[in-house]
């Protein structure tokens, strides 16, 4: 029954991941055995409305779940797996990328570096200035959630809910039709523009009153973001057909980013604005205004390494999720042939 299907994927979602599937399997048979047993004691099959008070007996998914966690204190047993989830959030979302800035700008910027000499009191300073960061944000989440705990013991919030609300069973290895129609598109306006506008000429601008030119490794550019866009437009004609990640499609997905970041990560560092010729502003001016724009794109070079990591991060997971779900499948073959 997919409310049934529902509920368990629901109580999964805040178990323990060692624990998961035998929490589930056990679950998933209890319930079972009630609608079974109900449907002898009735004589026929239970509708919908009769499963739905079924579940409701058993309870809210992140109630069930607890039954299974440890308790704690300060946070109670009905929010503690929600609270663990945002704090994630917010070490992932926030706390990490603030270190990985740090290292970019010390690794690739020298004027940072030059202004943190000494390499000791530099990590001093950004360590003392992270925990504090870090105490204030868990510190804040924290108190919310304690005092959430003190209104749900009140209110008993949580206790009033349906099933028929539950977000609908997914497969997470299935590829939404949207994602592949929007980058079909973008990959296509991008790819004719790119070569209709004559990008490939280092003169991007040429006119009476303003001429921009670029340094002549920006040919290796054109052709790389070209190259990428295109590749980008068969993989996503190839998702569109066959809507499902597999192992190979997305270890694919990931090459083709490494590809595409690095080529965007070359690009911050190349000086690539040769020269800029304005009307009635003097070379030397212009030539301040290049350096300035080529300092500025060295500068964004740390954001774009972290910008490039999370997106391999993201490929990476998808790899190894892909890998996971299909295990099972290949062990049943492999048994069936045997």
């Amino acid at each position: 029954m997919e409310l049934i299907e529902r509920y368990l994927q629901a109580v999964k979602f805040w178990l323990p991941a060692e624990q998961k599937q035998d929490i589930i399997t056990e679950l998933s048979e209890d319930l079972y055995s009630q609608i079974e047993d109900k449907e002898t004691e009735l004589g026929r099959k239970l509708n919908e409305a009769e499963v739905e008070t079924i579940l409701r007996q058993c309870g809210r998914p992140v109630l069930v779940a607890n039954r299974y966690l440890p308790r704690q204190y300060l946070i109670g047993p009905a929010l503690f797996p929600i609270y663990i989830f945002v704090l994630k959030i917010v070490a992932l979302c926030y706390l990490a990328p603030w270190i990985l800035v740090w290292i970019c700008l010390m690794s690739f910027s020298p004027s940072y570096r030059a202004a943190h000499s000494n390499l000791f009191e530099a990590v001093a300073s950004a360590w003392g200035t992270w925990w504090v960061t870090a105490l204030l944000a868990l510190g804040t989440v924290t108190l919310v959630f304690a005092i959430l705990e003190r209104v749900q013991a009140k209110s008993k919030f949580l206790e009033d809910w349906n099933p028929r609300k539950l977000p609908p069973v997914r497969d997470p290895n299935r590829i939404p039709r949207s994602g592949p129609i929007i980058e079909i598109v973008i990959n296509l306006v991008f790819g004719v523009w790119w070569w209709i506008t004559y990008m490939s000429s280092p003169l991007i601008l040429d006119r009476p009153d303003i001429r921009i030119l670029l340094s002549p490794v920006w040919r290796y550019f054109f052709w790389g973001f070209l190259a990428v866009a295109l590749a980008n437009l068969a993989f996503s004609f190839v998702n569109l057909a066959h809507p499902y990640w597999t192992v190979r499609r997305a270890s694919a997905r990931l090459a083709l980013d490494v590809v595409g970041s690095a080529v965007f990560c070359g690009l911050t560092k190349a000086n690539i604005v040769a020269e800029i010729t304005v009307r009635n502003i003097s070379a030397d001016r212009t030539s301040e205004i290049a350096r300035a724009i080529n300092s500025w794109m060295d500068k964004a070079f740390p954001v774009a390494v972290v910008i490039t990591a999370a997106v391999l991060l993201g490929n990476l997971y998808r790899v190894y999720r892909v890998r996971k779900s299909q295990a099972p499948f290949a062990q049943g073959v492999a048994a069936a042939m045997v």
